[in-house]
């Protein structure tokens, strides 16, 4: 009856090397506020059906089901659910966390038609329009664990890399029998001798296999955007998710029970010794003491344990959720305004010792503030006629987009005609200082910074297209608003402009023109239609930029010169493209990459805008090689003279003079939202 040291080992290994399930752990939910119904009327109930369906459902082999509850003849009361358990869930696990969910979001999302709400252990999701079949990655969640990664020479994020590709191959392929489950995939590697990368990859059964691939390939890209260098990180889409940690989240397979070898019976029992029989059969209190004291303590360290393994992963990623809301929470009016004095003082008064530029939207200064803070600050024209509180508004919701690829917006002042806005101070020129008219002392931009720099500007774009709390079109990104800092990460600067000056921002058509000939889309500069895929278009000859080192212009005495992008598209056609290369890259480049860059460029400038990849496919395009590009098309050429008649007559807020904008602005990422 005595348990030994060695037995008592046992038991806290044996009981403690599974994740804990007493209770499932709630990572996000979003409800869409688009379609509400209202309270006690025929969508409730079809609604309160379907959810008591789901999780009278949980325990099916598969972790997965989804159902339709309402008359799809009427349309309009039809209700659309569904489950994903993870696939190494019991089904009494799944259970559990269907119903914890199934509760939860009844709360949370009290009168919406379309929800979705994730767990660590499960996924439930409804909406009034049929989603069965259907690849969706909008709305979706990043969470990263808030633990930085000890990793100097960069080895665990390609670790992550080649072994989250390995996991989405093998999840995009796992067809259900009775050893696996459909769509579902995990997979560990060592990164040291005391660390062990685990990672998992699910998809929901209903979709193809080839819309499983692509949803977990757009996963595994946008995984660079919020969790490199982190110990852990995620990505939840709708239709997939994938994961990883340094720490065991999931149930290892158990191996097979040893074979059961037949014992020799028991030894006969002893004889009753004299000393129980003077007990009348009682035990007595010492031995009673020696049987309970280890079991005691047994129980009491097994219940430490898992509640240090609970509370140490939920604290990890409330962690997370606590930051990523903070923008919200401190980002009001009050916090965000700066008096005209304070700002004078910090500018000299605005002198021109200060003055690091000019564009269309006003002059740059340097200033410090008094705190020593080094700020840069942007004196906007006065020729805008939106309100002091339509101002402040949308000084408030940019200053709530926070990216490590676009600068920091710290505030605004508004004092009688003056409009002003403060952003972080960022000592390294501008891109175009480095690509063109280099001085000779100044080092050379090598291929790995350009790479570098393509990518990042790619994350920044994509968070201001689809991650940001509202779509953000640039329509002016050029060189000279890219910023570079101190390890030369780029930092997209200007981005919300058009909307903090009153310029429509939604997609659709302008005869107010904001941007820069040669950067702009030919539907754009010669209609005013613009749209995402606008961006798109000056991200390709940013990227044509980058990778020769030349404008993207012609010289205007020469009627036979080529612009940047006929001379690519020549060169592509005639199986010399590396010949673009700048040629002070020549001694050092990567050839697969360079040639990459330049498919995806010209991808970017196809003359048909629908034609153009989205931003989160271009960054797949630059995180995995294992995507096929398809071919390009023609690029869109402008029909330029010697002069610019033939460009439409517009009023253009452009870039008007200085290139000198030598410095600016800083950082950090977050949640999708359903397609706007």
């Amino acid at each position: 009856m005595f348990m030994t040291p060695s037995v008592i080992s046992a038991l806290i290994i044996s009981l403690t090397s599974f994740p804990n399930r007493t209770e499932a752990d709630y990572r996000y939910h979003v409800c869409s506020n688009r379609t509400t119904f209202t309270p006690n009327s025929i969508y409730q109930s079809n609604l309160n059906i379907l959810l008591s369906s789901l999780s009278s459902n949980a325990t099916r082999d598969g972790g997965f089901y989804n159902t339709t509850v309402g008359s799809q003849d009427s349309g309009t009361d039809v209700v659309y659910g569904s489950f994903l358990c993870r696939g190494d869930l019991t089904p009494g696990d799944c259970r559990s966390c269907v119903e914890t969910a199934r509760d939860v979001v009844q709360r949370n999302c009290p009168v919406e038609k379309v929800a979705v709400i994730w767990y660590d252990e499960c996924m439930l999701r409804y909406s009034n329009a049929s989603y069965f079949g259907k690849m969706d990655v909008a709305p979706g969640v990043y969470l990263w664990n808030i633990q930085n990664i000890t990793d100097p020479d960069g080895r665990f994020n390609q670790l992550v890399g080649d072994t989250m590709n390995t996991v989405i191959r093998s999840a995009a392929s796992a067809e259900a029998d009775a050893s696996k489950i459909k769509y579902f995939a995990k997979k560990e590697a060592n990164f040291s001798a005391f660390q062990t990368l685990y990672t998992l990859a699910q998809c929901t059964p209903d979709i193809s296999k080839s819309d499983c691939n692509i949803c977990l390939g757009e996963a595994v890209g946008r995984l660079p955007i919020c969790c490199t260098g982190k110990q852990g990180g995620r990505v939840l889409f709708p239709s997939c998710n994938v994961r990883f940690e340094t720490y065991q989240f999931y149930n290892i397979d158990a191996a097979p029970p040893p074979p059961v070898r037949n014992l020799p019976p028991p030894p006969p029992p002893p004889p009753a010794s004299s000393t129980a029989s003077q007990g009348n059969g009682k035990i007595s209190p010492t031995t009673i003491i020696a049987i309970c004291a280890p079991i005691a303590v047994v129980l009491l360290v097994i219940s430490v344990i898992c509640f240090w393994r609970k509370r140490r992963v939920r604290d990890k990623y409330k962690a997370i959720q606590n930051y990523q809301n903070a923008g919200s929470e401190i980002v009001t009016v009050e916090s965000l305004q700066f008096d005209l004095g304070t700002i004078r003082a910090a500018t000299n008064n605005f002198s021109d010792d200060n003055k690091l530029g000019e564009g269309g939207f006003g002059a740059v200064y340097k200033g410090t503030l008094l705190n020593q803070q080094e700020i840069a600050v942007k004196r906007l024209s006065r020729s805008s006629a939106q309100g002091a509180e339509e101002f402040k508004n949308e000084v408030v919701v940019v200053a709530r987009l926070q990216h490590r690829n676009l600068t920091r917006l710290l505030g605004f002042c508004l004092e009688g005609e003056e409009k002003i806005l403060v952003y972080e101070y960022v000592p390294n020129k501008s891109l175009d200082n480095f690509l063109f008219d280099q001085p000779a002392n100044q080092a050379v931009l090598d291929w790995s910074r350009r790479y570098k720099v393509i990518n990042g500007i790619a994350r920044g774009i994509l968070y201001l297209h689809e991650d940001s709390r509202l779509r953000i079109i640039h329509r002016d990104l050029k060189s000279s608003n890219i910023l570079l800092d101190q390890e030369m990460n780029p930092k997209i600067s200007d981005f919300g402009m058009a909307k903090i000056c009153g310029v429509d921002q939604t997609q659709g058509n302008t005869s107010r023109i904001v941007g820069t000939y040669g950067y702009m889309a030919p539907e754009y500069a010669f209609y005013g239609h613009f749209s995402v895929k606008s961006d798109i278009y000056s991200f390709g000859v940013l990227i044509m930029e980058i990778i020769t080192g030349k404008k993207n212009t012609r010289l205007l005495d020469s009627e036979s010169s080529e612009d940047l992008l006929s001379n690519a598209w020549k060169h592509w056609r005639g199986g010399t493209a590396l010949e673009l290369l700048d040629p002070r890259l020549r001694d050092s480049y990567t050839a697969n990459e360079v040639m990459r860059c330049i498919h995806i460029g010209l991808l970017c400038v196809q003359e048909d805008a629908a034609d153009r990849p989205t931003m989160a496919s271009i960054v797949l395009m630059l995180s995995s090689y294992s995507i096929t590009l398809p071919i390009p098309q023609k690029p869109a050429f402008f029909p330029y003279s010697g002069t610019e008649g033939n460009m439409p007559s517009v009023e253009t807020e452009s870039d008007k003079s200085s290139r000198n904008i030598s410095n600016s602005v800083n950082e950090m990422s977050y949640t999708e939202v359903y397609p706007r």
